[in-house]
């Protein structure tokens, strides 16, 4: 019998620089979108998958991610004081009653791929999903991109890896799969390239961050020398994985804002905004005012 997809595993230990000084005492996932911090977004997106753990490994100053997904005591006692019923039950709404949070540390920045290792003793030998939540995916059609992608696992009972089309010029700056086609939006890996050049790329198909794992990829990572700066590769510990056991790429319906460049972060906040039920119609009036 397929083992439920009921964990997910939130690498949320990252420094940020790009975003400095924003992120000098706030987590890069803090980053609001809107009226919402990346990490409700990707949290978000992993309960509507059914996920019911969320395991976040964090670092040091992180201690504004534990605090958001708490209660807040004196926040909802003063905000059922004053009659802002609206705002309380988005304060008390944040996630649904029967998800759990976990929150381990990772010690030492050593990579995704050592981020992922350190969640083992709470995932333990069940397969597991893992969200970074720069990528903020846009989906309303399908229930996310991890719906999708849990969808596809319980198909196929094998890791997943999440893959979108990249413009070739920019494959430098992805790990780019090989893939034989199952049906148009899945193929089976054959091989994954870590930053590969245009000229040498298998493919514009790029990974993202998203991926649902068996839990034989902790092997793997154990067995994975450190790389580049010292860091473990979670692609490293897949390309190893998939000389043993199909693994899957799944090119996802939805749009993906990478949130971890600042350029794509201000291209989600005017595409969040437009849409917000509250002033959508009001920002989008005055971006049309700008651009005219």
């Amino acid at each position: 019998m397929t083992k439920r997809i009921r964990k997910a595993v939130f690498p949320v230990a990252g420094m940020g620089t790009r975003f400095l000084p924003a992120t000098k005492a706030n987590p890069k996932e803090m980053l609001p979108v809107v009226d919402k911090p990346l990490i409700q977004y990707a949290a978000e997106e992993a309960v509507r998958a059914g996920i019911e753990t969320l395991i976040f490994v964090n670092g040091r100053n992180k201690r504004s991610i534990p605090d958001h997904f708490d209660k807040a005591y004196e926040l909802e006692t003063e905000l059922e004081e004053s009659g802002k019923l609206e705002r309380l039950e988005a304060v008390r709404n944040i996630l649904p009653a029967h998800v759990a949070c976990i929150y381990i540390r990772q010690s030492e920045a050593l990579g995704l791929g050592h981020a992922v290792l350190c969640a083992e003793p709470a995932v333990g030998d069940e397969p597991f999903a893992v969200i970074l939540a720069d990528d903020l995916i846009d989906d309303e059609q399908n229930g996310g991109c991890l719906a999708q992608m849990v969808e596809c696992y319980d198909e196929q009972v094998a890791s997943i890896i999440g893959v979108e089309r990249v413009p070739p010029e920019r494959t430098n700056r992805y790990g780019v799969v090989d893939t034989d086609a199952i049906s148009p939006r899945l193929g089976r890996l054959k091989g994954i390239v870590e930053k590969p050049d245009p000229q040498e790329a298998p493919s514009n198909l790029g990974v993202v961050g998203r991926y649902v794992l068996n839990a034989s990829i902790f092997n793997k990572l154990r067995q994975t020398p450190p790389g580049a700066g010292g860091e473990i590769q979670l692609t490293d510990a897949i390309a190893a994985l998939m000389k043993d056991e199909s693994v899957m790429a799944y090119e996802f319906e939805g749009t993906r804002y990478d949130c971890g460049d600042k350029l794509g972060y201000l291209q989600a906040t005017v595409e969040f905004g437009v849409k917000h039920p509250e002033f959508g119609d009001a920002f989008a009036d005055y971006l049309h005012t700008r651009s005219g």
